[in-house]
């Protein structure tokens, strides 16, 4: 067992020296960022490498429990650390209105929105509005929450908004016909397709807020080993497990992220997508302005809102 183990080892190594970082030194001090999903893996991640770089950093979490565990992990292991958790659940618009309102009382500027949070592959269920679960809290969710302070993202400008998407979002389509999944539902294609959303509407929202000094990228983390892989049957976390020297760690997962959160404006392309630190095409789906600008249209008649 200890000649596996260290074969592993070995393995995880050299993957990982194959594995992209962002090596960027830019300091953050004065700068404010939200990170959804915050209490574990990527967001936890991401949240540790801003607040080290001298950021604000709150932590929308749904379970506080582990929010304010996070910051207690985060707080001794980061010197000084700014951060602070709050309560947010994606699948509930009432939920996303409240941690706005917080965010509006208590904050004078925001110059990140990192959209990380996600669920994947499910078992079908609801939202609390009645949405599929993951076109809920992975797509409208974020929709809805970048919509409600994008006010201070311009205040605050120049400013970014980051949408966590992933590889699975070249095997998406945007189903209008069906996007609850109530004639055909399929937890992958269902996950794909929220994913496809990420990217689309990603592209759309670059173009609108651009103008007022506001960047959008999506970004593709990889495959990571997280906790978004506990709705997988027990046989394939196994396999997971055993594969896991392929797999990047939350931190390795967060590099692009971060360096589409500190890398220079003259070097990003807004609408883009990112993914191994650097520009990255999406798939011919993830790039097709019409189908972006028909679920812009439909997200925002779901969610009852007007963009000005």
């Amino acid at each position: 067992m200890q000649t596996v183990s260290k074969w592993f080892k070995s393995l995880q190594f050299f993957r990982s020296l194959f594995t992209p970082k962002c090596s960027s030194d830019v300091r953050l001090e004065g700068k404010t960022a939200v990170v959804t999903g915050a209490n574990t893996g990527i967001g936890k991640a991401t949240a540790k490498d801003l607040a080290s770089r001298g950021a604000r950093v709150i932590l929308a979490c749904r379970d506080m429990m582990k929010g304010e565990q996070a910051v207690s992990d985060i707080t001794k292991e980061v010197n000084g650390a700014n951060v602070v958790a709050r309560q947010l659940d994606l699948a509930d618009t009432k939920s996303i209105c409240l941690f706005a309102e917080s965010i509006y009382n208590t904050e004078k500027a925001l110059h990140y929105l990192i959209n990380n949070a996600g669920v994947a592959i499910c078992p079908y269920a609801k939202t609390v509005d009645g949405y599929e679960t993951q076109f809920g809290v992975n797509h409208l969710g974020p929709f809805f929450l970048t919509f409600l302070l994008l006010d201070l993202l311009k205040h605050s400008a120049p400013s970014r908004v980051i949408n966590v998407s992933s590889l699975a979002h070249a095997m998406g389509k945007i189903q209008f016909d069906d996007l609850n999944g109530e004639r055909s539902y399929h937890p992958v294609r269902a996950y794909a397709q929220s994913k496809l959303a990420n990217v689309l509407f990603t592209r759309e929202l670059a173009k609108r807020i651009e103008v007022h000094g506001v960047m959008a990228f999506s970004v593709d983390p990889g495959l990571v080993n997280t906790e978004i892989t506990r709705h997988i049957r027990p046989s394939l976390v196994d396999i997971k497990d055993i594969f896991s020297f392929l797999l990047r760690t939350p931190a390795e997962g967060a590099s692009t992220t971060i360096y589409c959160t500190v890398t220079p404006e003259s070097q990003m392309l807004t609408g883009g997508h990112y993914r191994k630190c650097a520009a990255a095409g999406s798939c011919r789906a993830g790039e097709d302005d019409g189908t972006a600008l028909k679920l812009w249209a439909v997200s925002c008649h779901l969610l009852g809102i007007r963009w000005r």
